[in-house]
């Protein structure tokens, strides 16, 4: 009976956003309440009573967007439907924030502390669960004063099994992709413990299934006291992100979680710290130079290394978000990227190659080479790309010069290249990224955006980067 209560509640806040929603079935609604409750503290109890005219599913559902940079509208739609079917840690999302630990209560008292690993996989060797699980606790030892000895037999203070189902915790794994693992926080019993579901398929490598090494650290993190992060870039972001294992740096976001509760590693040289900690692009860094800008289906899409920030024009500010948490198949550090409204396209540009996604999917056909467009051979990489809505032309530029390509043709313009001084006078410098707005049209040189008419070609303003890109912070 609570189970159809929020279903209808769920029917109700679909509807509310008054677009129609096809694909979004009674399952997905099922799949959506039991994410909720399990992490999210979504409850029987709320019930479907509406306070202020909110319901306490729509704040659930509006709490779980914005932790993972989606639109916040306490609707649910296929985007954070998709988010939610996404492979994940087993430990609740409570938190709103950058990183956090579950108190002072609950961190280890001591700097030494025992593992043991009561079962293997049988998905790799023995010898290399060994070598993921040790090298996952080192990810934390590197950078904090606390150092791990395996035992064989005995209760450790961070016990490591694998199982399927229930398996004696009361927290029963749900079958292959979903729940990953869970740890539990430094406490009596089952504190600093990880249970790693058997029905995955976990790897050595990155080239299939799921990276021990990156689960496993994950989880560990949660044995040492850390919650969940909803920095897209950190350790601790619930949702599994693919990595490269063999060149993992611990992000700065973790860093700056662990070393709250165990101060830095007293070990480490001053002269050779090693490498610096990764950190996540800041959108109030008014040095940024953003790879590239585009638009999509009327939001505006700003790129930086392995992350994008959409603008929505019902939110203040915009929600950051790993690329590949919206195209799987997406390259990172990208030269330039532009929305055809012909296609209904994204197109993502580096090196030599182009991507095109309509929605979230790969348009067949593609990666594709740049010269399919017509683009010289000699043309190793573009900088920039904008469509033009008024001539329907897209515009690709290749450092002072610039071609011209037709949409609705789909051939370049005899002509070029042109110099870009010809058609946007002020500018010398680089363009970085390119985009249109309401009827004018932004170019980006390094951090600065220059206000154009692509029309008369007036120069109107030269602005910081950040106008669009608001800062979070302030």
């Amino acid at each position: 009976m609570e189970t159809f209560k929020l279903c209808v509640l769920l029917s109700l806040a679909v509807a509310a956003c008054c677009v129609p929603l096809p694909k979004i079935t009674l399952k997905d609604k099922i799949i959506a309440e039991s994410y909720l409750k399990k992490f999210f503290n979504l409850t029987e109890e709320s019930g479907p009573t509406i306070r202020r005219g909110t319901s306490p599913l729509v704040e659930k559902l509006r709490d779980m967007q914005k932790f993972f940079g989606l639109q916040i509208t306490g609707t649910l739609d296929e985007e954070t439907l998709t988010m939610m079917k996404k492979p994940r840690c087993g430990v609740p999302d409570g938190h709103i924030g950058e990183f956090s630990t579950f108190g002072n209560s609950h961190k280890w008292r001591k700097n030494s502390l025992t593992y043991r690993i009561e079962n293997h996989t049988p998905d790799m060797s023995e010898a290399e669960v060994d070598i993921s699980i040790e090298k996952a606790l080192q990810v934390w030892a590197n950078e904090t004063p606390l150092r791990f000895t395996r035992i064989y037999s005995g209760i450790a203070d961070i016990m490591i099994s694998f199982g399927a189902g229930s398996h004696g915790d009361y927290y029963p794994f749900d079958g292959p992709g979903g729940t990953l693992a869970h740890a539990f926080p430094p406490a009596p019993g089952l504190g600093g413990d990880a249970h790693f579901d058997e029905d995955e398929e976990f790897t050595f490598s990155s080239e299939s299934g799921f990276n021990l090494f990156l689960v496993a650290a994950h989880e560990f993190g949660h044995s040492l006291g850390l919650t969940h992060s909803d920095d897209p870039g950190a350790l601790m972001y619930p949702v599994y992100i693919q990595r490269n294992p063999d060149t993992f740096v611990l992000p700065r976001d973790d860093v700056n979680g662990i070393q709250s509760l165990y101060k830095s590693n007293p070990d480490k040289d001053p002269a050779n710290p090693g490498p610096e900690p990764p950190t996540t692009p800041d959108s109030c860094d008014s040095t940024l130079v953003l790879d590239a800008v585009a638009t999509l289906r009327g939001e505006m899409i700003f790129f930086k290394g392995s992350f994008f920030w959409r603008s929505y024009p019902q939110s203040a500010t915009p929600q950051q978000s790993l690329i590949t948490n919206f195209w799987s198949s997406a390259p990172s550090n990208i030269d330039a990227a532009y929305e055809s409204r012909q296609s209904d396209s994204v197109f993502l540009f580096k090196g030599r190659q182009m991507w095109a996604f309509s929605g979230y999917d790969l348009v067949s056909g593609f990666p594709k080479s740049i010269s399919s467009f017509g683009l010289p051979e000699n043309v190793k990489k573009i900088d920039a790309a904008l469509y033009d809505v008024a001539s329907g032309k897209t515009l690709f530029f290749v450092g002072s010069e610039y071609y011209s390509y037709d949409e609705d043709k789909q051939r370049m313009d005899a002509g070029f290249p042109k110099n870009v001084d010809e058609i946007f006078s002020g500018l010398t410098g680089k363009v970085t990224a390119a985009f249109q707005y309401r009827g004018f049209t932004y170019v980006y040189s390094g951090p600065y955006m220059f206000e154009y008419s692509l029309r008369s070609g007036r120069l109107y303003r030269v602005l910081r980067n950040s106008y669009f890109l608001r800062c979070n912070k302030y």
